[in-house]
């Protein structure tokens, strides 16, 4: 018997997604910057839609020069797993100061 509930999930659209990250963002007093956003002057996060997907790039330490994480977001849980990430990373940031 298959599992097919009659519904399928929406398709996923990049440009909503990149929306909705770039306002998550901003909830994280993060500010906005070109294509991405930065904490007190220091890049944090850029993102950009390729394809039908978000690329997103997140630093590993908040210096001047940064080593960047790369995500793609190409659903639903992905955008989640990124903002999860990102506050994860910044609540770091904070303890360390």
């Amino acid at each position: 018997m298959p599992d097919d509930w009659g519904f399928a999930p929406p398709p996923f659209d990049a440009g909503q997604s990149l929306l909705q990250l770039q306002r998550a963002l901003r909830d994280c007093k993060l500010s906005a910057r070109g294509k991405g956003f930065e904490l007190r002057g220091k890049a944090v996060v850029e993102l950009e839609v390729k394809e039908a997907t978000v690329a997103a790039r997140l630093v590993r330490r908040l210096v001047n020069t940064p080593e960047w994480d790369a995500f793609t977001v190409k659903n639903a849980a992905d955008q989640r797993k990124l903002i999860d990430e990102v506050k994860k990373r910044l609540a770091r940031w904070s303890d360390e100061d």
